[in-house]
């Protein structure tokens, strides 16, 4: 009677866990879009030629914004009663640029660089994603990791001289892009709608280091930048839990 008794206690347990299991647990795929701003700053150029001085060309803040389209993956562990962590990663497949952009020559108002411009690609999060369950289909979660992004920077195209009209004319620099690392935090929200199927809504923060760029000219002229970036991204996705 005992060993009936320590059996039925069993299958109970058994069947307990596995009403209790979370249903997000397990593998997800998601896609996601709404509204992501990249702020550029410390975006001064430094020039310098042999035989002279450095000079400083200043260089405003500078934004690029847009709609991103973020695809997703993961897998959900439940470690406790209403707790779960995941792990996942994301690509951000839409590049987000700059507009045309001045820099203007220290000494001389007037005198000033045209058409630099700063780009964001290929971001990729790597993360972990705590969560706690409101009620069986409802999740809240904290998202942290490591984030790397592609920065593009287009040197100037046109020197303007307000001393000296003879030396207007193009500059031809080019465009140097750079891989860089930083940290992502984020908060998150899922709601299961059927079956797997589910809808969520995040927002996050990521903060990178600082890419370093220089080009030098026909004249050994070199312009040097090093601009800091910071972005935010707000979305709303769907998702499925296979």
């Amino acid at each position: 009677m005992k060993q009936k008794l320590i059996f039925v206690a069993l299958l109970s347990a058994v069947a307990s866990g596995a009403m209790a299991q979370s249903v997000f647990q397990g593998f997800y795929g998601q896609v996601a879009t709404g509204y992501e701003s990249n702020q550029y700053s410390n975006n001064n150029y430094s020039g310098t030629q042999p035989g002279s001085s450095n000079d400083t060309w200043t260089s405003g803040n500078q934004n690029s914004s847009g709609a991103p389209l973020v695809i997703g993956l993961g897998y959900n562990f439940s470690v406790a009663p209403k707790w779960l962590v995941g792990v996942g990663v994301d690509y951000s497949a839409i590049s987000q640029e700059t507009s045309n952009y001045n820099s203007t020559y220290s000494t001389g108002s007037s005198t000033f660089l045209s058409g630099s411009k700063l780009q964001t690609s290929n971001r990729t999060n790597i993360f972990v994603t705590p969560g706690y369950e409101i009620d069986k289909d409802k999740l809240v979660y904290l998202k942290a990791g490591y984030s790397m992004v592609t920065v593009k920077q287009t040197f100037p195209t046109y020197y303007t001289d307000g001393w000296d009209a003879t030396q207007n004319g193009p500059v031809s620099l080019g465009s140097q892009s750079k891989t860089v690392g930083g940290y992502v935090v984020g908060l998150g929200y899922k709601q299961m709608i059927n079956s797997g199927l589910y809808g969520y809504f995040e927002a996050n923060y990521m903060s990178y280091s600082k890419p370093s760029f220089s080009a030098t000219t026909s004249s050994a002229y070199t312009l040097s930048s090093s601009p800091s970036l910071n972005s935010y991204q707000a979305l709303v996705g769907v998702g499925y839990k296979f």
